[in-house]
């Protein structure tokens, strides 16, 4: 296989480096294993699957953000549906090792970041007052994995409530 085939063609050098592996696997000699280039591409896999679920989690919130900020929209039901479906494209992907490099609290964070950015362009000089968010995260990485929107909303709303206390 020619030199540089991982820059130019990554499907064709993947396709190689995988008949390559079969090779090795069955017991023969090959020479061509591009095994700097393959430990990246298997990181890769893990991380883009990482990602993935944090960009599932990442819509959660913000859908969560959105209805919590317009809870009389029309678009209700269909952020409602979905956050169900982030849901479950988030359980697919997810894997236990995710666990310890998934920071819900940062991820909520930007995720208030990205609303309120939104939420500056959104408002009108006539329109009502954009509603605040919760600062603080109120979910773990399994309530968002696996709590119903329903209760996911009234645990934001809930964590939205001044303090009777102060």
């Amino acid at each position: 296989m020619p030199d540089g085939l991982y820059e130019r063609d990554v499907l064709a050098w993947s396709e190689h480096q995988a008949e390559l592996l079969r090779r090795l696997g069955r017991g023969e000699r090959v020479n061509d294993v591009d095994w700097a280039n393959l430990a990246e591409e298997i990181e890769g896999v893990g991380l883009s699957e990482l990602h993935s679920v944090k960009s599932y989690l990442n819509q959660i919130i913000i859908h969560l953000l959105k209805l919590l900020a317009s809870p009389d929209s029309d678009a209700r039901n269909h952020w409602l549906w979905e956050i169900d479906a982030f849901q479950t494209e988030a359980q697919e992907r997810f894997t236990p090792s995710m666990r310890q490099k998934l920071d819900i609290g940062a991820l909520y964070a930007r995720s208030l970041r990205q609303m309120r950015r939104a939420d500056r362009r959104d408002v009108t000089p006539h329109g009502p007052e954009p509603r605040p968010w919760p600062e603080a995260n109120p979910f773990t990485l399994d309530d968002l994995l696996n709590a119903d929107p329903d209760d996911l909303l009234r645990q934001l709303s809930d964590a939205n409530r001044p303090d009777p206390a102060v």
